[in-house]
Formats: structure tokens, sequence, C-alpha cells
């Protein structure tokens, strides 16, 4: 028997396209001979479809594609994920479902039965669980078609009291075959090579694994859909951050005419890389845009978010907006347009001098004799946002927020100044990794100039300022925040590790303090086990930590 697993990247909600992808899939595979294919999770909507689960008609359009796939499948089967009703009055109206179809009609349905509601899933919230696991049959073979997590329920701290394959195993199958919609981080695919490893082993099955790619907003899927033997060692691994489309034969219990190889392992940084430019592709595809825009201000961090964006989207379509103000240094000027010729990407020079005088003299009669201080920094900022959205408003532009993690953990930004953009580009990377990012662009040739890498990082919003005058240095800074953020450590156990009890206490203040700010932000491309969004959820008026 020939399987083919499809990876392939969907668009949340656009069936028309969804479903087309599927059937040119169905063609391709069958035309190499496949007689099963195998699409991902949810595969017919695109994952997370969220509230758009709530409407009838989405669900109903789920069917009416289902069926149309089912028409195409004639002397071949296919396995697509879809919602579907569940009729019983009890429970949630809901399943998370695989339909297996074969001869133009739907043979059976699974359900999913491990519904994970922790980070960025929140599928309890619309499905309800399978408690019936019946293996389906297709050419003599028996399969135990599973859904994403119901392969996930094997390690020592289970979050879940059932685990389906110890039911499905009893009914004696030959093959495993998992459908996932299972989202990137760049610490995900070793464990996620474990789980799948671990379950072969176990039931001493083969399997074959298929995963989504692209990006939904701030989730993004890296692919690297997966097929093993029975003892766990990987036969093939598909391609990372693209589509990829595979035949494997199944004969005799086992996948054959495969090779045992190792795992393709990235370095987590160009894993990071990859992940941010399919972000940024997906976001403006997906959202029907073209064209972005953002302030380039010299410095590290517009520096890497502007050549992202120029290998995303083309340097055609990339308007870099320097806006200098009074403090601004002449370097920093010069840094921004070497960067712009690098690139080639398109640029305005617009200085800000003149709107920030007319807000001064504007607050004059009510701010008076009161010194300088924030106040007018954050006019700086915003002077600057408004530049960019009024660009955005009269050209079409989609401006990119380049705060970094380490700036929004800590609140180190302007609400409505430079905290704005439709969607944050390296708010899942740390500054230290920024730097590190900075490196890997220039790996071939000098895009980021030298000196925006060396020099200390500035706002440049008063004489002189570093961002050290208010921030620990990033390298510690960056080491506390990932074990509080990533590690979920408290303050007690980062001290014990050896941090500075005073700086570990005012840097978790200020993180908890800044909440307020991160609800307001953009959605963040997710590319750590635990990112601002979504996956991160806290009280803004909380006092824990505070």
């Amino acid at each position: 028997m020939k399987i083919a697993l499809a990876q392939l990247n969907y668009h949340t909600g656009n069936f028309e396209s969804n479903t087309q992808k599927i059937i040119d899939a169905i063609g391709h595979a069958k035309g190499k001979g496949a007689e099963l294919v195998v699409f991902a999770e949810l595969s017919v909507c695109g994952y997370p479809p969220r509230d758009f689960l709530e409407f009838p008609e989405f669900i109903e359009l789920c069917e009416s594609a289902a069926k149309q796939i089912a028409a195409y499948c004639i002397d071949v089967a296919c396995i697509i994920g879809l919602p579907s009703p569940n009729r019983r009055v009890e429970g949630k109206d809901l399943f998370n479902s695989a339909y297996f179809i074969e001869n133009g009609k739907i043979k059976s349905v699974v359900n999913k039965a491990l519904l994970p509601n922790y980070d960025v899933f929140d599928e309890y919230r619309y499905f309800e669980p399978a408690t019936r696991f019946e293996c389906i049959e297709f050419k003599g073979f028996k399969i135990a078609l599973t859904v994403c997590e119901d392969l996930w329920n094997i390690n020592d701290n289970p979050l879940y009291v059932l685990n389906p394959m110890d039911v499905l195993i009893v009914q004696e199958p030959d093959l495993m075959i998992n459908i996932a919609a299972s989202p990137f981080s760049y610490l995900h695919d070793d464990a996620r090579i474990k789980i799948l490893s671990d379950n072969c082993r176990k039931y001493d099955l083969p399997l074959l694994y298929v995963n989504q790619v692209g990006a939904q907003t701030e989730i993004v899927f890296d692919g690297g859909s997966l097929a093993f033997n029975a003892k766990g060692e990987i036969l093939d691994e598909m391609k990372y951050f693209e589509e990829d489309i595979q035949i494997y034969e199944f004969s005799g219990g086992q996948i054959i005419g495969r090779e045992v190889v190792s795992h393709h392992t990235l370095s987590d940084l160009e894993q990071i890389h990859h992940a941010l430019i399919l972000g940024i592709k997906d976001y403006f595809n997906k959202s029907g845009f073209s064209k972005a825009i953002l302030g380039l201000s010299g410095g590290i961090d517009s520096a890497v978010v502007c050549a992202l964006a120029a290998e995303a989207l083309g340097p055609e379509n990339v308007m870099a907006v320097l806006m200098p103000s009074i403090y601004s240094t002449e370097h920093s000027v010069q840094d921004a347009l070497d960067l712009v010729n690098n690139l080639n990407c398109k640029h305005e020079i617009i200085a800000i001098k003149d709107a920030t005088i007319a807000f001064d003299k504007m607050m004059e009669p009510v701010f008076k004799d009161l010194p300088f201080n924030i106040t007018e920094e954050n006019i700086q900022a915003r002077c600057r946002a408004i530049i960019l959205m009024a660009m955005s408003n009269k050209f079409g532009y989609i401006l990119l927020n380049t705060s970094n993690k380490s700036e929004c953990a800590v609140g180190y930004g302007t609400l409505y100044g430079d905290m704005a953009g439709a969607i944050g580009v390296l708010g899942d990377v740390y500054k230290t990794q920024v730097y590190q990012l900075a490196d890997y662009i220039n790996r071939e040739r000098e895009i980021i100039p030298l000196n925006s890498i060396i020099k200390p990082p500035s706002a440049e919003l008063r004489p002189g300022q570093k961002d050290s005058d208010s921030l620990p240095e990033y390298n510690i800074l960056d080491k506390i925040l990932f074990e509080y953020i990533e590690q979920k450590k408290s303050s007690r156990d980062i001290i014990a590790s050896g941090f500075d009890e005073a700086t570990v206490r005012r840097i978790l203040k200020m993180v908890n303090v800044a909440e307020f700010k991160r609800y307001q932000t953009p959605p963040i491309l997710r590319v750590s086990p635990k990112a601002f969004g979504m996956g991160r959820r806290m009280p803004i008026v909380g006092k824990y930590l505070s």
C-alpha cells in the first residue's frame, strides 16, 4: 500500500483555496501511485479556526468542502481534518475530526479525544472529546488513526487520564497514522520527535505523521512531517517551513524502501530566522497585503526587521522611514541609509523636529515650568507613529512593529508610539538573540551595517541616552527573563540560582507592571515555547510578583 503525506499551507476560513489545494494534492499523489493521501488536522478549514467554529455556516462549509473532496477520491482514498457536528445533545456541539474517504464516500470518522487547553491551544472551548476508538480498515490493513494530541499523553507527567492508543492497540492495528497541527517553537522539533518515537517503541508499530506548514497570524507551523519504523527510528523527515508531499510504501507490517536517517537538525537561530520569514510572508499574503512600512532608526532591532521584511516580501515592497529627532546622532542616520542601500528597499527621511516643537508649544500652557522627562520622550515616539500610520493610510502600507521581547517584557517602549504596528516581528526574540540574528543575516555579506550591531543600544530620545541607563545589561536581563517567562521560575528560584536579588525583584516587577502595555500591542510572531499574547495570559491588575 502506497501512502502519501501531504504537508500543505492552509488559510483559515478560505475554503475555496484549502479545498483546491487538497484536491490538487490528491491528483498529484494519485499520479505518483499513491492509494491513500493524508492531510493535516483541520486541514479543510485551517488551524486554529477559533470562534469561526461558533458559526453554523462555517461548519456547513466544512461539510460541503468534504463532499467536494470526496468526489475526487475515486481509485484513491484520503484522510482530511475538519470540525464535525456532535449529534448528541449532551456535550459540546462539535468534534475535531478526521474523515477517512474512499470511493467518493466518507467511510469512517475518527474524533479527537485529548483536547489541549494550554499555551496557544484552546480546543476544549469548542470540541467534545471522543470516548470511542476504532481502527479504520483499508487495503486489508488496520490503521490506528489519531489526531495530534492523542499521541502526546505518553510521558512521566501525563496531562490526561485517557490514552486512545491503549484502546486501539487491542484491535491489533498494523500501522499508526497521526494528523497534526503542531505549532513551531525553536525547541519543539526535538520534543515532537521524542514523543512520536516513544509511541512507536511502546506499541511496536510504525508511524506516519503529517503536520501542516505556514503561519496563521502569530502561530507558525514548521512542517517537518515524519515516518518512523516500529523501533522509533526516523525513516524520513519532510521539509521544514515549506510545502512537501512524500509517498511511502507499507508492506509486511513495515514501511519499506527507506533507510534510517538522522534528525535534520537546524540551529535555534536558523529555525527562528526561517519562522520569522514565513510568518511575515503569510501574514501579508493571507491578509491580502503586499507592502510593509517600518520606522528605521539605525539601531539593531529595526535593521533586523527591515532585512527580514525585504527577504520575505521583496525589497521593492518595503518602505523604511527615517525620522530623526534633535537627539538622533549623525551616525544613526547614516547607518540606516547604509542598510537601505544594502537592501535596495524604498525609504523616506521625515524629521520630527517641527512636530515635537509644535507639541511643546501646544502643551506649554499646561506643563508650564515642569522639567523635561519621559513625557517629552514619549511625544517624540508618538510623533513617529503618527507619521508611519499616515503613510500607511495614504499608500496602503502595513506597519511592522520592531520591539524585541526584552523590551516588551519590561515595558521599555512607548504605548501608541514605537509599540504600534499590525504584527510584531521580534516580540518573541530577546535582544541578545536579535544580535545573533543580525550576524546570521550577514552570514554571506554585510547587509546590516556593522555599526548598527556594535554600538550601544539607545532610543535616542534625550541627549546621550542608552538602554543601560534604564535597564540591566541585556546579557543579564535576558537570562533572568528566560528563567521567569519560559521556565516559569519564581523570584526565589531565580535568586537561588545565583542572580542578584535586587535585580531579579526589580525585573520581575517591571514585567508584571507592563502587562497593560502588552495587552494593547499587536500580535507577535511566536518562535519560543512561551510567547507574549494568546500563549501567556496574565491578569493586568494582579499583585503577585509586582
